[in-house]
């Protein structure tokens, strides 16, 4: 027996695809013998599995878990939470040697997909093109494995209610907070979190529902932070919380409306970390600014740019060590006093220690940073065969121009101006681009130079392409 999955659904961080047009129950059923085919030959027996509110997530939960079984590797079935709370489920169980949570993330809701942990490491790359390989030959191991199902959303908010060790719980009783669960799966998790917190708390849309009849769960999306930002001025609130589909990106509001971008938020935790942990190295992906870069290395931190991607920012820090690590995109991941994976009902936990800890609030800590101009992440379509074409052409040509280019992911030049991106994106035929500058005219120029760039390879900046 073999399976031949749709050539769109095997991506470099993760498997994604459209319900009944690209994937579907027999597509879980296979990578469940794949992994778990994997996983024997690595010498594990036993994999937790958990999904996110979507609606199509139960039958793929179901067919993944009996393609686990019939490859001969045992389940632990956590149910729906989100995805941190899969990772939480294989890091902190002695008897689990690998994850796989059932998301959809923050695509449309007639999307899924599966994110993978596999002993202890990130699951991407080549390891999602061997369960390709594995499927088109049908080259699964055979056995008889069973499941049991395990309580994991107590021992879980419990843990992320360690976050606050050792602050003054007094002092944090004077917050006031908003949160927003998007409908998601982070909702319920949330709804136990605040029981357990000091202060007062608003939640927004923790009904977990996949049609996201609110807003789209994606926090790094503006438009979908507004009922946050009402929320925070009608109730006059401290800082406010929002959470993508799966809860593994954190958005933020200050007290004053202002966006909390993933680069600033790092910014806050990397100024309390460095206090703890001096001279500890920080890393956040090409898209963040030169603010936070700047930042890190004042406070004694060793900043550390690094490509975009969760699997490639996680695999990194245990390279080098690093205690925390960011992107742009709102994935922050935390190895100091936990286990380095992204969570973003951790870090939000985090944030509010940070502000205890710093002794200022989160508008304050705002309100000191530079205030740099910089273009959203701007996206337009490109086939993708000449996605990858077209950086290394750009590559060439400003090696020859001598222009300051740092070439770990894409093109990040530096100019008086400020500095400008160019890369491709690893899950979509689309180049992604940024920009930043002390000043508007100097944002115009380094867009400009983008443009030139684009120009020489036959392209153009068009209509933006969505996520």
């Amino acid at each position: 027996m073999s399976h031949q999955f749709h050539p769109t659904v095997l991506r470099e961080y993760d498997i994604r695809g459209v319900i009944g047009e690209t994937l579907g129950t027999a597509d879980a059923y296979a990578i469940g013998r794949g992994f778990a085919t994997l996983l024997r030959q690595a010498g594990g027996t036993k994999v937790a599995v958990g999904y996110d509110g979507r609606i199509s997530s139960p039958e793929l939960e179901q067919a993944l878990v009996a393609g686990l079984n019939a490859s001969g590797v045992d389940v632990v079935r956590i149910g729906m939470g989100p995805t941190p709370m899969l990772y939480y489920a294989e890091a902190s169980a002695k008897d689990v040697h690998g994850g796989i949570q059932i998301t959809g993330s923050h695509n449309p809701a007639n999307y899924n997909g599966f994110k993978m942990v596999f002993q202890g490491r990130p699951f991407f790359g080549p390891d999602i093109l061997e369960l390709g390989r594995l499927a088109a030959s049908g080259a699964w191991l055979d056995g008889d494995g069973g499941y049991e199902r395990r309580e994991v959303l107590t021992p879980y908010v419990a843990r992320l209610v360690e976050g606050l060790a050792g602050i003054d719980r007094a002092q944090l009783s004077r917050l006031r907070i908003g949160w927003d669960a998007g409908n998601g799966a982070a909702g319920p998790a949330l709804e136990r979190l605040v029981e357990q917190l000091p202060g007062e708390h608003h939640l927004l849309f923790t009904q977990v529902d996949g049609n996201f009849p609110n807003h789209h769960p994606d926090p790094t999306e503006e438009k979908n932070l507004a009922d946050l930002r009402k929320l925070v001025a009608e109730k006059n609130l401290d800082f406010g919380i929002a959470f993508d589909g799966d809860g593994d990106r954190i958005g933020a509001i200050d007290g004053a409306g202002r966006v909390i971008w993933g680069d600033q938020l790092l910014m806050i935790f990397a100024e309390d970390l460095l206090r703890m942990e001096p001279g500890a190295a920080i890393i956040a992906d090409v898209k963040a600014s030169r603010a936070l870069f700047d930042h890190v290395e004042r406070l004694g931190g060793r900043p550390t740019m690094w490509k975009t991607g969760h699997s490639l920012i996680k695999s990194k820090m245990k390279e080098i060590a690093a205690p925390l690590a960011g992107e742009m995109s709102g994935h922050v991941f935390f190895a100091h006093q936990y286990y380095g994976y992204d969570d973003a009902l951790y870090a939000a936990v985090r944030l509010i220690a940070a502000s205890a800890r710093l002794g200022k609030s989160v508008t304050e800590l705002r309100g000191a940073m530079p205030a740099l101009v910089n273009t959203p992440e701007l996206r337009f379509q490109v086939d993708e065969s000449r996605k990858f074409v077209v950086i290394d052409e750009v590559k060439a040509r400003l090696a020859a121009s001598g222009a300051d280019v740092n070439g770990i992911d894409g093109v990040r030049v530096s100019t008086p101006d400020g500095w400008w991106l160019l890369r491709a994106s690893n899950t979509q035929d689309v180049l992604v681009a940024r920009a930043e500058s002390d000043s508007e005219d100097g944002c115009a120029r380094l867009l400009a130079e983008i443009d030139a760039q684009l120009a020489a390879s036959g392209l153009e900046r068009g209509p933006q392409a969505g996520h």
